[in-house]
């Protein structure tokens, strides 16, 4: 049985986006028909240019496609990814969820799967609260959460979060093993997907 995962994400430097393809390739893995999108960048040139790493990460991402409300309309799950800002999401990815109140109202998001992956520049610097504070969108939308638990290997490998993989990017790049808990978050977020898509006979 075929699913459909919107892995929908804003980074500033690239960690997150690092995150967001491998929890896509994790999905693709699965067996899940998966769409990876980054949500619009609202900071103004001044601030991107003077991190010479968010530059880099903005020019060497302009091919990947802009997430539109239709991404949602369209997704059987939802996997959601932002950088910590003061323990919170990044203003990037908060509007975009902000537009998302006609669908709300339609129940467009209810009943359908929804997991969330983030990075602070600390392993202490608001993960769990990021996580927990897309994961009260969810409870709002009306979906099904789906965190990682301690249910493989791979979670405790990449430092034991239950609410989400989590890469501080002080560390510099994720690791193989924060990659491969991605993965698995993604895997996990498709047969839950399909399993309830089998259960509740959704088109």
């Amino acid at each position: 049985m075929s699913v459909k995962i919107a892995v929908i994400h804003y980074s500033a430097t690239g960690t997150v986006h690092r995150l967001a393809q491998a929890v896509a390739e994790g999905a693709e893995k699965a067996g899940a028909e998966v769409r990876l999108r980054r949500v619009p960048e609202l900071a103004p040139d001044a601030a991107i240019d003077a991190n010479p790493a968010w530059r880099a990460h903005v020019d060497a991402t302009g091919d990947v496609e802009v997430a539109t409300l239709d991404d949602l309309e369209w997704a059987d799950g939802y996997a959601l990814g932002s950088p910590t800002r003061f323990g919170n999401v990044a203003a990037q990815l908060k509007q975009y969820i902000d537009t998302s109140g006609g669908l709300w109202q339609r129940g467009v998001m209810a009943d359908k799967p929804a997991t969330a992956f983030t990075s602070a520049h600390n392993v202490h610097g608001g993960n769990e609260s990021t996580l927990l504070a897309l994961y009260n969108t969810f409870h709002h939308w009306g979906s099904v959460i789906v965190s990682p638990g301690f249910t493989d290997p791979s979670v405790y490998a990449a430092g034991g979060n239950p609410y989400g993989t989590a890469h501080p990017g002080a560390h510099g790049e994720p690791g193989e093993d924060v990659l491969a808990a991605a993965r698995y978050q993604g895997e996990r977020l498709t047969r839950i997907t399909k399993r309830l898509k089998g259960q509740l006979g959704r088109a």
